[in-house]
């Protein structure tokens, strides 16, 4: 175990759940949940669409105290609220407080630089583009995405991840695991779900698979190393086998 996390186990109270018929207590991942245990400063949680990846992660943020649309604690704006209930039923525990604490979430991220831009120009804190590299509208996605991490981001930092290749090209992917490095080896944590086969490379994380009850998992032997490789490696026979299969 790492003592220097700052999350190193996350629970659920099954006795305070009064029926897992209902949602999000009926996806499979979370009816079946027990306890996590985190061992490295980097985890990713991988799995298909619909696994249930974004509410688990999303459960942990609120839980945190952080906005379901991203942000950090001091960002309490929501533009459309679809959170469930799951984080009234977890308990985290904490063995280190974390100096900054963020929860980067690539689908609601222009509604998060939307509330920067508004804090800024409107309410009167101009200083708050000096925190995050500029007017992130002004930048592309994932040149804003890029820009929030190396300027808001510090060492022994708490950061929740979810889908951050979304916005990122393959170069800026590799872009986002050197800063990712960085902050690792400076105190950081990250919790990240991903589809991402670069992200899920990293040498010094830890990868779970929520396919597969969140069990841990080697790079080589995911779904997402597997698919992309066979893909890669003859992309035109895998066409034929899928248009002929569909067609």
């Amino acid at each position: 175990m790492n003592n220097n996390l700052m999350i190193s186990k996350i629970e659920l109270n099954r006795d305070e759940i009064k029926d897992f018929k209902k949602y999000p207590f009926n996806i499979e991942i979370i009816k079946n949940f027990k306890k996590l245990e985190f061992k490295k400063n980097v985890t990713f949680l991988i799995g298909e669409n619909g696994i249930g990846k974004s509410t688990f992660i999303e459960a942990i943020a609120i839980y945190l105290g952080l906005p379901s649309e991203g942000g950090t604690q001091n960002f309490m704006f929501s533009t459309n609220n679809t959170s469930s209930d799951l984080y009234k039923y977890l308990k985290i525990r904490q063995d280190n407080k974390p100096k900054t604490k963020f929860f980067l979430r690539a689908e609601s991220f222009y509604n998060f630089s939307t509330e920067v831009q508004r804090l800024a120009e409107k309410d009167g804190y101009p200083e708050l583009y000096n925190s995050y590299g500029g007017n992130l509208h002004e930048f592309s996605h994932g040149e804003s995405f890029l820009k929030l991490v190396k300027n808001r981001f510090s060492a022994n930092g708490l950061y929740i991840l979810d889908e951050p290749e979304a916005a990122l090209s393959p170069t800026r992917q590799m872009s986002l695991l050197c800063l990712i490095d960085e902050l690792a080896k400076n105190g950081s944590q990250f919790i990240i779900s991903t589809h991402s086969p670069i992200l899920i490379s990293y040498r010094d994380g830890e990868i779970l698979d929520l396919n597969d009850g969140f069990k841990k998992i080697k790079y080589e032997d995911t779904d997402i190393y597997r698919v992309y490789k066979s893909y890669l490696d003859n992309p035109y026979q895998m066409q034929k086998r899928l248009f002929d299969e569909y067609s």
